[in-house]
């Protein structure tokens, strides 16, 4: 089995690990100068600055991954005993994540509380029903205002609204093995004791792990060497770079869904056209130094006004002594076209308004496109299908998230070696 990979982040490191150690012969291109795309740490004045995704869970598939990278020497463990906050109403609250949160948090008024108890006899998702309505219909307007809604659409900078349950929510519910009540799921896996797999990173960052799938599998890897083309060729395709031409039987897309669609035009219009309906946010990252001895996870902006989305207390949880990090965007993309010192300066002056502690500057990230939307373009996804020996292993089409794209580059090597 020959195959391409177009990409080397970390799903395509991942699709490249797996089919390489099962057996396939793989080439991987990619644009950049390094390998990892948007899972990059750097230093800064000392301190290690994550660029992309800040910590990562140790669930199976990355233990695993760690075990056979031999990287088990390098990881540090975040502290999972904090709370994540949510600035409402000029002030930080805890986000009702714990049994204790949940009962001493101020964030809901004890008559939102109470509408919780009810979610056990409503129903699941309606057809087109936006994530919005339906942590609504489930859980009561305070729960869906000021805590669920914030907290999962922040991750994608996607107001609630413009989410369908169906192609977002839904899928991870579905991916848990959520069937029926979330409020009597969650109380069950409580009462069974499940342990959450603990935070962690590497002493260099999280930066270190897809150096090592690169270091692993280099012979392999083309950095620098971005794809011009794709085209059938027989029963199979030619891949076209600057530098050559490969044959190949399978190409796998990890790119982000503009980039996939341009090389699947010279494949498959009708499926080029659908991936390119999918709608991306690009999403500020800066970083700051701070004295601010606050303990938790960070906080979530619910309150209106702020460019600031929410910030991460690497400070707190990663021990990373003074870093945080903060997501800018706040619902308004025009602004990160600003420059690198506005955004900065305005992430900092809103930290220490909602931290009541003085922030400077560390650096300023912006990621292009940036975090796919899950919005209401994504019920493309009905209408695509792909030829044969085409595949796409990216956050688009399936789970966003470092275990996610790990997870999809498992699974999308064993079909691809089992057809």
């Amino acid at each position: 089995m020959t195959v391409a990979v177009v990409g080397a982040g970390m799903s395509g490191l991942s699709a490249t690990h797996f089919l390489a150690t099962q057996g396939a012969d793989v080439e991987t291109f990619e644009a950049s100068s390094e390998p990892g795309g948007i899972v990059r740490s750097t230093t800064v004045d000392g301190h290690v600055v994550e660029h992309g995704p800040q910590r990562l869970r140790l669930s199976k598939p990355v233990e695993s991954l760690v075990e056979t990278l031999d990287l088990e020497d390098e990881l540090i463990y975040g502290d999972d005993d904090q709370s994540l906050y949510g600035y409402y109403d000029g002030d930080l609250r805890p986000m009702p994540l714990s049994v204790r949160d949940a009962i001493t948090t101020d964030l809901l008024s004890w008559r939102g509380k109470a509408r919780v108890l009810l979610e056990p006899f409503t129903g699941g998702a309606k057809p087109d029903e936006s994530v919005e309505a339906f942590l609504t219909r489930k859980f009561g307007e305070e729960v869906a205002t000021r805590f669920a809604g914030p907290l999962y659409s922040g991750l994608y900078g996607t107001d609630a609204d413009d989410m369908y349950v169906e192609y977002s929510l839904g899928k991870a519910l579905d991916r848990f093995g959520v069937e029926g009540s979330l409020l009597v799921f969650m109380l069950k896996k409580l009462l069974e004791g499940v342990e959450t797999p603990p935070i962690i990173s590497f002493e260099d960052g999280l930066g270190r792990l897809p150096e090592a799938m690169y270091e692993a599998h280099a012979e392999s890897i083309h950095p620098g060497t971005p794809v011009t083309d794709v085209r059938q060729d027989g029963e199979g395709f030619l891949v076209e770079t600057d530098r050559e031409t490969v044959a190949v039987e399978t190409v796998v897309f990890t790119t982000p869904a503009p980039t996939t669609a341009a090389l699947l035009a010279g494949v498959d219009d009708e499926a080029a056209a659908v991936v390119e309906q999918f709608s991306y946010n690009p999403l500020g990252v800066v970083h700051l130094h701070s004295d601010f001895d606050g303990t938790g996870h960070g906080f979530h902006v619910i309150d209106d006004g702020f460019r600031t989305d929410g910030s991460t207390w690497n400070a707190s949880m990663l021990g990373r002594d003074g870093v945080y990090t903060s997501y800018v965007g706040g619902g308004d993309p025009a602004f990160l076209d600003a420059d690198p010192s506005v955004i900065g300066r305005r992430a900092a002056t809103e930290f220490e308004t909602i931290t009541g502690a003085q922030a400077e500057v560390l650096s300023v990230n912006v990621l292009r496109p940036g975090m796919p939307a899950y919005d209401r373009s994504w019920k493309a996804l009905d209408d695509l299908s792909l030829p044969d020996g085409i595949e796409i292993c990216s956050a688009f089409t399936s789970r966003a998230g470092l275990i996610g794209r790990i997870a999809d580059g498992r699974k999308t090597a064993s079909a691809i070696l089992e057809d």
